[in-house]
Order: structure tokens, then sequence, then C-alpha cells
């Protein structure tokens, strides 16, 4: 398979699975856990999470922290660099969504600057504190799937978030464990 075909492919899925997601009339418990996870993933429950690991947290607390917001600032950096280059178009932009009204926070698609922080705070975050993990990663999830739901961002784009931030993640744990 050449690298043309496999973008093709993954496109087609993409824009398949957009069409059934921007046309499913989501029951509203869906609804409000995607908004709300959409929100959450705006930075404002990582840095309570930070501010109560901080607060709460043992011994290597600092170093918690400063890996897991090295993480996110390097994939912030990464995903506006990504975003610029690849300029794809968000599912938003290619068809109207049925009930999903969220204004992008910027013009570009891939990849998803929530997911890759999402997964990069969640994963450094959870490797300090193997206990937290599961919850760490279901917040992450669901910051990601949210993304979909929201007509915000492609299934690949989202996959790649996570990949990036876990990678960063992993990065910053060695670096500072």
């Amino acid at each position: 398979m050449t690298v043309s075909t496999m973008f093709h492919f993954i496109a087609t899925g993409d824009l398949k699975l957009m069409r059934k997601l921007n046309n499913w009339r989501a029951p509203r418990w869906i609804r409000l856990w995607a908004l709300a996870a959409t929100r959450a993933g705006d930075g404002w429950l990582w840095a309570l999470i930070g501010i109560a690991i901080l607060l709460f947290g043992r011994e290597g607390r600092f170093a918690a922290v400063a890996a897991a917001g090295s993480a996110a600032a390097v994939g912030a950096a990464l995903f506006v660099s990504l975003k610029r280059v690849s300029g794809r178009k968000r599912p938003c932009e290619i068809e109207p969504h049925c009930w999903a009204t969220l204004l992008p926070p910027d013009r570009f698609s891939f990849p998803s600057g929530h997911t890759i922080t999402a997964f990069a705070v969640s994963v450094a975050l959870g490797l300090f504190y193997p206990v937290l993990l599961p919850f760490l990663l279901f917040c992450a999830v669901s910051v990601a799937l949210s993304r979909i739901l929201l007509g915000m961002h492609f299934f690949s784009d989202v996959l790649a978030g996570a990949a990036l931030g876990t990678f960063l993640a992993l990065g910053a744990y060695i670096v500072f464990a």
C-alpha cells in the first residue's frame, strides 16, 4: 500500500464516520457529556488536577506536575505547527452538524490539540500516580471522543493527538522521574 493510498483510505473512513456522527441525534446525556468533556479539555480541568497534586501529592509532586506541564507545553507548540502545515479543514466546515453548535478554537483540524494536551497531562501524571491513571485516562478519552462527536475533529485527528500526547508524556516522565 502506497502512502497516498493509505492517506486516501484514512480520509475516506474519516468522512464516512463524520457523516454518520454529524447526522446522529445523540441522546441528551451524550450531548451534555460531550460538551462537558470538551470544555474540561479547554485546560481548566488539567490546571485543577495539577493544583490538587501540588497540594496533596507526595514527595514527587513537583516532578509530576513539571512533567505534565512540559509535555503539554511542547504539545501545544507541536499542534500549532502541525495544524499550519497540514491545513486540514475541520468536519464542521465540510458539513453542518445536526446538534452541535460549538465554534472551533482555530481553523485547522489535524491534529487535535485538545487530545494532545489531554493525553500528555493524563499519561504523565498517571505514570507518577498509577492509582490515578484510570480516572485520568477516562478524562483524556472523554475529551478525545467529545471532539469527534461535536464535529471539531476527524477520528484520525484524535488518534494522532492521543499518540503524540502519549509520546510526549513518556518523554517528559523519563526527563523528570
